[in-house]
């Protein structure tokens, strides 16, 4: 009886190191996956700030140049306002 014990606690203690060296493996295969995945998601995030940065310089040109304008407009409505001398 004594030796049936033993032999069940052997088998258990087998499967229960058994399921933790498959737990570490799988636990490997995720953290390269999750890598993987990282990798990927900051070339990604890198790509989308470029694109956005050169959006953001095009708007900026954009805006400097209706400035200008308006500008432009600014002076010629006040000289238009100025009253004449003479």
């Amino acid at each position: 009886m004594i030796a049936v014990a033993w032999a069940a606690i052997g088998i258990l203690a087998a499967a229960v190191f058994g399921m933790m060296a498959a737990l570490f493996a799988m636990n490997a295969s995720i953290n390269q996956r999750i890598d993987g995945l990282g990798t990927s998601l900051a070339a990604r995030i890198d790509s989308l700030d470029a694109r956005l940065s050169a959006r953001i310089e095009g708007l900026g040109a954009r805006l400097d140049n209706q400035t200008a304008r308006i500008d432009v407009l600014t002076a010629t409505l006040e000289a238009h306002l100025r009253p004449s001398a003479g």
